[in-house]
């Protein structure tokens, strides 16, 4: 799964190596990506509705899908040629370009937003922040997994100057990935979480019908990539904390407040399975660590209404939150390892449609009760838990996002590490 710096950037510096012979002048090198005939096969068509030089971001093509894999070759193609061409210019991260802006620097964000066909070239060069260029940096936010809002702040600078040869060794090496992975049977109905976009798909008969923002682990804490079937939801679930997060989180907390554990409803239970009073755990030790933690259900849970479960050795699971806010931050890793689901009642309707006597008003009035309700599945669904941080869904349409646990082999995709 890893691919090492030295592999990804020998690579990469190949490319770079033929960008800077093929690129005398920046206006030459700009104008052959421009008109090169395989940059790729975006929409010549331009008006002041759309604004952006290529297709609808949004696409119901699963991420793991044959179609995808080969639209990454198509778009290894055209960033080979960028590449060659001379890539695209470095934006100065120096002020918040916005609509309306009038700056010298919007010309180099319409040059970088031309070549990555974000932005048609019949728009034109101006200083101007137009509504044509807020399109299309709305349209390369969205293809970055960033909030399209318009503006240039620090995280879409940095995605916006990730050099063109370090993207083309991201495509190249997540192309691996997607061949490996799409080479199995994943399931006629299967749900996939994907790490670096902390998103995930409920796909059916290769389209995906539900979609949902994800949290998932920390650079410390990883999510790991495995594959399972999830075959139980727990409603209104007790949660037992990991030893991990008794010795890391648990033990400093009550170090510092005493009435941690009573105030979130958090119980300690010994081995013969009585419960033990806190006042009688000495806390400055981690005497605490030999028994087990186990907090009520209800609002304050740390998995508030619902666990969603599937064997794995890694000890995780997807779950809901009480700390719903999560779901708005650009980056989106949080977790100790498991997978918070935003909406995640729409995820459990979707998966206990086939079992019986769980519709969704059953599961609604059974959150209510409070109880502690374990459903298996009739028919388990598979689960795959994948590291993709490049990808296509249609031509012209190439997503990047944030090499978090630094698979990628390349400093310059740890975006959220260096910010």
């Amino acid at each position: 799964m890893k691919t090492s710096r030295r592999v990804f950037l020998g690579g990469a510096g190949a490319a770079a190596a033929a960008a800077l012979a093929g690129s005398a002048k920046a206006q030459t090198a700009f104008d052959a990506i421009i008109n090169a005939p395989r940059r790729g096969a975006w929409e010549d068509q331009f008006d002041a509705e759309v604004g952006s030089g290529g297709g609808p971001v949004a696409s119901n093509l699963p991420v793991l899908s044959p179609e995808t894999a080969g639209y990454v070759e198509s778009a290894i193609a055209s960033y080979s040629n960028i590449v060659a061409s001379g890539g695209w210019p470095t934006v100065p991260a120096t002020k918040k370009l916005q609509l309306g802006v009038i700056d010298p620097d919007v010309e180099a964000l319409r040059r970088r937003l031309m070549v990555s066909g974000d932005l048609s070239p019949r728009a034109g060069m101006s200083p101007a922040f137009d509504s044509y260029v807020d399109a299309a940096l709305k349209r390369f936010q969205a293809r970055h997994g960033l909030p399209a809002d318009g503006m240039t702040g620090r995280y879409t600078y940095s995605a916006l100057n990730v050099s063109a040869p370090i993207r083309l060794g991201q495509l190249q090496t997540n192309l691996g990935r997607l061949r490996d992975l799409t080479s199995k049977d994943l399931g006629r109905r299967f749900v996939m979480v994907n790490i670096p976009a902390a998103q995930i798909e409920a796909v059916e008969n290769g389209r995906v019908v539900l979609r949902h923002t994800a949290v998932v682990g920390k650079i410390d804490r990883q999510t790991p990539v495995l594959t399972s079937r999830i075959n139980e939801i727990i409603l209104n679930p007790y949660w037992n904390a990991p030893v991990s997060i008794v010795r890391k989180d648990i033990i400093p907390l009550m170090r510092k407040d005493p009435d941690y554990l009573a105030n979130n409803n958090i119980r300690m239970i010994a081995p013969d399975g009585s419960e033990v009073d806190p006042l009688t755990v000495d806390w400055s030790t981690e005497e605490a660590a030999k028994y087990r933690f186990r907090q009520d259900p209800g609002k304050i849970n740390a998995m508030a209404s619902v666990k969603i479960n599937f064997p794995n050795s890694h000890a995780v699971y997807m779950h809901d939150t009480p700390q719903q806010n999560l779901f708005r931050d650009e980056e989106r890793f949080h977790s100790s390892g498991c997978v918070r689901v935003q909406n995640v009642r729409d995820l459990v309707a979707w998966l206990l449609r086939d079992t019986p006597g769980w519709d969704r008003r059953q599961i609604e009035t059974t959150i209510q009760t409070d109880e502690d309700v374990h459903v298996n599945l009739s028919e388990p669904v598979p689960v795959h838990f994948v590291y993709v941080s490049a990808w296509s869904t249609g031509d012209g349409v190439v997503h990047f996002r944030d090499d978090i646990y630094g698979f990628d082999g390349a400093a310059e995709l740890q975006i959220s590490t260096a910010i």
